[in-house]
């Protein structure tokens, strides 16, 4: 994956979207994980942020062992996603500060039914190319 495009299959990306629509009002979150960084499949993460409709966290153990689950299978986390339900694909003040992971986070805007994904917390958007 070059810096510059975030790549995901068709069936990644169709589960994310459903994933994150059956999620609201709540923020959804989950990882995108594959191989050659091309993310195959979106894997939900349960949100447990105290405040559900505004922020997301995903469950620390669910997270470790979707990782493990990653690593056993040969798979790399290629990106990480969470909706914004009633706002835009674009990174709150919140989605800055708290970002740690070193690859793209994948934010969907449900309210205007668009994506876009970057690079955190520098804010530098990143492309994104669905394959079949």
């Amino acid at each position: 994956m070059g810096r510059g495009v975030l790549c995901l299959t068709r069936s990644a990306w169709e589960a994310a979207w459903r994933h994150l629509r059956a999620a609201a009002p709540a923020e959804g979150v989950g990882l995108l994980v594959g191989k050659e960084g091309c993310a195959q499949e979106a894997w939900p993460l349960p949100n447990v942020h105290p405040e559900p409709e505004v922020g997301y966290r995903a469950e620390p153990e669910a997270l470790l062992a979707a990782l493990r689950r990653a690593d056993a299978a040969g798979l790399e986390v290629v990106a990480l996603y969470h909706s914004h339900p009633a706002g835009l694909a674009y990174p709150s003040a919140t989605d800055r500060r708290e970002a740690y992971w070193r690859v793209p986070y994948l934010i969907f805007g449900l309210a205007e039914g668009r994506a876009r994904a970057f690079w955190l917390p520098g804010g530098e958007e990143v492309g994104i190319e669905v394959r079949p």
